[in-house]
């Protein structure tokens, strides 16, 4: 049998705190995405990339980008959905995480990688991404999202 969820409860102060932190950290993820594409090796050295990491990161794929895109752009859109507290966000999220994850294996097992950039950032991303999508879900349980 299933249970009915009350919309119609108001969000916890911790909520818009999430909210602002999620549209925060993956606004800089999808301006951090877009800048790699329009700017390329110049953005990269204004963040501070050596040559190795930036010969990695014009040697992906095509499908890799599009991995990346899926995990950046399903963060974006999950913590805008949270902010308009729609239930949606948690299979934005989900979707994120599919695309981080993917993102983190390919520089596991892309031979050199791991040498030229740490896998660290990536795993840290995986392990905000389940969050996120832990909170939305949380939430849709107690009736904050609709």
């Amino acid at each position: 049998m299933t249970e009915a969820i009350d919309t119609s409860r108001s969000a916890p102060w911790h909520f818009w705190v999430v909210a602002a932190i999620a549209v925060l950290w993956n606004g800089f993820g999808g301006y951090d995405y877009t800048m790699s594409h329009l700017q390329g090796e110049t953005y990269y050295r204004q963040m501070g990339m050596t040559d190795g990491q930036i010969a990695l990161m014009a040697a992906f794929p095509g499908w890799m980008h599009a991995v990346w895109a899926i995990g950046v752009w399903g963060s974006v859109a999950g913590s805008l959905l949270l902010l308009l507290r729609m239930r949606w966000a948690m299979h934005a999220f989900a979707l994120s995480t599919l695309g981080a994850v993917g993102s983190l294996t390919y520089n596991l097992v892309t031979p050199g990688a791991a040498a030229v950039m740490s896998p660290v950032m990536p795993a840290i991303i995986v392990v905000i991404c389940l969050f996120f999508v832990w909170y939305a879900w949380t939430m849709t349980k107690r009736g904050v999202l609709r």
